[in-house]
């Protein structure tokens, strides 16, 4: 990977990383409902209600496991919700009625959710828990956003021929990688004080690679420090021997901070964007690993062909 035009790797950076299913977990929204299902249906008779709040006390005094449903209408995770106004503070339970159901009562009439379901603003509350579960889940992207570079790369990783705890291991920390292969990592921990974990390491004949991974969709601050930390952790790999330090990153927060990167390309070999993985990297970086082996192999075969003639 050497002669390498920086301005032009840069140019390729991607604004966005999300995969399909990035968006919503449909899976999730659907089960999540499905376990509330029966309990909806029998809220769906008080929808168009003359006199709802009777009719409220007639199913909740019945079917009191109807009430772990109202979290949900009002778009809250839990089984508790918290209350207050010139009438006094309340943490209702809607797992197990803490109050009377008069109180309960004033809860849904204080809410809006008697208005809501009495006056038809919803025809039926299971597809309003699939709208509610819907918006929820879209604030679960942020997490879900925070590994897509990870499972991209773990993707390439597989595609290239390697398979999961045999010759690849995700979160693997420096002293484990130490244990299971015999070797002194003690250049990147500080001589032991940093409790370094790599996303990923690949092991091959003759080396180790320590994977680090991550995607940048805007600038900030933390983009430079990033920079001059995996400069100087690959300045440290390249002094034990059998060990290699990559880098895949990408995105187009990385512009803001092109000059860190710049430095740190400049001096370190194996650092990779999305677009080098499109073209094979993967497997160029590592068949290259076995291509020594074969070559010395040859050369054993070799040598003993002669000594045998």
């Amino acid at each position: 990977m050497t002669n390498r035009n920086f301005d032009e790797w840069l140019s390729k950076f991607r604004p966005s990383i999300s995969s399909y299913d990035y968006y919503i977990d449909f899976a999730k929204v659907v089960r999540n409902v499905d376990e509330i299902k029966v309990e909806l249906n029998i809220l769906n008779s008080l929808i168009g209600s003359k006199n709802i709040e009777e009719e409220f006390e007639k199913i909740v005094t019945k079917y009191p496991e109807t009430l772990q449903c109202v979290p949900l209408l009002l778009a809250v995770r839990g089984n508790e919700i918290y209350a207050q106004d010139e009438e006094g503070a309340f943490q209702y339970n809607f797992k197990k009625m803490n109050y009377s159901v008069e109180q309960y009562k004033v809860f849904m009439r204080k809410t809006g959710l008697f208005d809501m379901i009495a006056n038809h603003l919803v025809n039926n509350l299971v597809d309003y828990a699939l709208g509610i579960e819907t918006g929820l889940d879209s604030n679960g992207r942020k997490n879900r956003g925070g590994h897509q570079m990870e499972d991209l790369v773990e993707k390439y990783i597989a595609a290239a021929g390697f398979e999961k705890a045999v010759n690849y291991f995700k979160e693997m920390y420096l002293r484990d990688i130490e244990e299971k292969w015999n070797i002194d990592l003690s250049a990147l921990s500080n001589q032991g004080k940093a409790a370094k974990r790599f996303d990923f390491v690949i092991k091959t004949d003759k080396m180790i690679y320590g994977i680090e991974t991550n995607f940048y969709g805007g600038g900030g601050s933390k983009l430079n420090e990033t920079a001059r930390s995996y400069k100087m952790l690959s300045q440290e790999a390249d002094t034990i021997e059998g060990f290699t330090f990559v880098w895949f990153t990408d995105g187009i927060g990385w512009k803001s901070a092109r000059g860190n990167l710049r430095e740190t390309f400049d001096v370190m070999d194996t650092i990779y964007s999305i677009d080098d993985m499109e073209n094979g990297v993967m497997k160029d970086l590592f068949r290259l690993n076995s291509n020594i082996r074969c070559i010395e192999m040859e050369e054993m075969k070799l040598e003993y062909d002669d000594y045998v003639s």
